[in-house]
């Protein structure tokens, strides 16, 4: 009997780790990818003898796959998967593929618009702290399927994005966290805001009673589609404004700067001030990771230190370093309107605002309050920026187009003076003019470096 053929479409941190997987499992296995694979890729790869091309698709070989596995980056309208649309091939994603090979472990499944990758970051250093058997996977760490063909694992704490999602049918978060729903990928969803929310919800799909879904009971979008949906799992919801209770258990504000979160007989305080990641942003966090946390079982004391001892990370509101009384802020993760308005949201002195790159199509009205109080120089970064420059027009005064990452550098130098602060928090996508948000916010901090810390 001939062995099953699976086709995996992309060669990135999803694509290799998913083919590596396949193989060990006994398929006929050809990765393809329509770019270059990179050489530390293509080395495992080669390890594991799979079968890969780059630089163009087999098509006709594709389509007679049994299964195919799609790297998220790769949208639905793309032509290959347009036609193994087509055709009936089933199209899923890396994680309903590893899910299958991952044995007895549970998940921790981490998805939003805006805070999943601190919030990921944070339950896998409590879950690791804590002395449990856990990998890190999905949009950050190894990929998920890897860390299942070449290790076994009890935990796997996952940061989901929507396209990850959109590819997953019997896949089960034992623990599902939803951090919020505010207007992104729109280009990827017919700029449905519905389509999207519907795609978010995804994360409780498949729970039963035995598991948790953690979420923000301050989001609206949120509220409104639990009307809508079924919810098994054992609800934990997490809020600072609003105040709805759970009979499994909830965080909430408590008297002073702090909350306190419960899941059954557990619970703990936390003092919000001794938290080294700040603003209202990083308190849902805190929150929505001490609920999954607890629903894992994890002490409330082992929980507590862990907390107290994460700090920020890379990219996601990360201090660069301060000279003649102006301090540089690397947000490049930022890359929709509502991780601006939190960037926006903590600013305490004047901003040089650096915004730009890939418009994704949703509004930036949610952003023109904060950048009308705190911002007197918006710096736009991409190669078209006409949309940023009309939107604020009328809300900030000193508006410099930049069609370079140099010449954006140079108007930070004539433009931040004492007391500011610079923020680079785009609001867009970093595809124009960078590889990934990483090199964007990377190629800021080294010449901030460089050219103005060092100096």
């Amino acid at each position: 009997m001939a062995r099953k053929f699976i086709a995996v479409l992309g060669g990135g941190i999803s694509g290799y780790g998913s083919a590596i997987l396949a193989k060990k499992q006994g398929f006929d296995v050809l990765l393809s990818d329509m770019g270059v694979i990179a050489p530390r890729y293509r080395e495992r790869l080669d390890e594991w003898g799979v079968e890969y091309e780059e630089g163009r698709h087999s098509v006709e070989r594709i389509l007679t796959a049994s299964e195919v596995i799609k790297s998220p980056g790769i949208p639905d309208k793309a032509p290959i998967v347009k036609a193994l649309r087509e055709k009936g091939v089933p199209v899923i994603s890396e994680m309903e593929f590893a899910c299958r090979y991952m044995g007895k472990a549970k998940t921790i499944c981490i998805t939003g618009s805006n805070g999943k990758t601190t919030t990921t970051s944070l339950i896998y250093k409590i879950m690791k702290d804590s002395g449990a058997n856990v990998a890190l996977g999905g949009n950050i760490g190894e990929s998920f399927a890897y860390s299942v063909a070449t290790a076994e694992y009890d935990w796997y704490v996952l940061e989901l994005s929507s396209f990850q999602l959109d590819g997953m049918f019997r896949f089960k978060a034992d623990i599902g966290v939803l951090m919020n729903i505010t207007p992104d990928h729109l280009d990827r969803y017919d700029y449905s805001f519905e389509k999207y929310a519907q795609s978010k919800m995804r994360i409780t799909q498949n729970q039963t009673t035995s598991d948790y879904f953690v979420y923000s009971a301050d989001d609206e979008t949120i509220l409104r589609q639990l009307e809508e949906c079924e919810i098994k799992a054992k609800e934990l919801p997490f809020m600072i404004d609003n105040y709805i209770t759970s009979k499994s258990g909830d965080a909430h504000p408590a008297e002073g700067e702090k909350f306190v979160a419960k899941v059954g007989e557990n619970s703990l305080t936390i003092d919000i001030s001794r938290l080294q990641i700040k603003g209202k942003h990083n308190t849902y966090n805190a929150m929505a990771a001490v609920l999954a946390t607890l629903a894992a079982g994890v002490e409330p004391e082992q929980i507590e230190k862990s907390l107290y001892d994460f700090a920020a990370i890379e990219h996601r509101l990360e201090p660069v370093g301060t000279k003649n009384g102006i301090e540089y802020i690397n947000d490049s993760k930022a890359t929709n309107v509502d991780s601006a308005w939190y960037a926006l949201e903590s600013m305490t002195r004047p901003t040089v605002w650096i915004v730009g790159g890939t418009d994704k199509g949703a509004s930036y009205a949610p952003l023109f309050d904060l950048a009308r109080k705190k911002v007197h120089t918006m710096i736009c970064m991409g190669v078209d920026n006409k949309r940023l420059e009309e939107s604020f027009a009328d809300i900030v005064p000193n508006i410099i187009s930049c069609h370079t990452f140099e010449d954006a550098m140079q108007a930070v130098v004539r433009s931040a003076r004492k007391g500011d602060t610079v923020l680079l928090s785009p609001a867009c996508a970093s595809f124009d003019l960078f590889k990934s948000y990483e090199h964007r916010g990377r190629e800021f901090k080294q010449w901030i470096t460089e050219n103005i810390l060092n100096k």
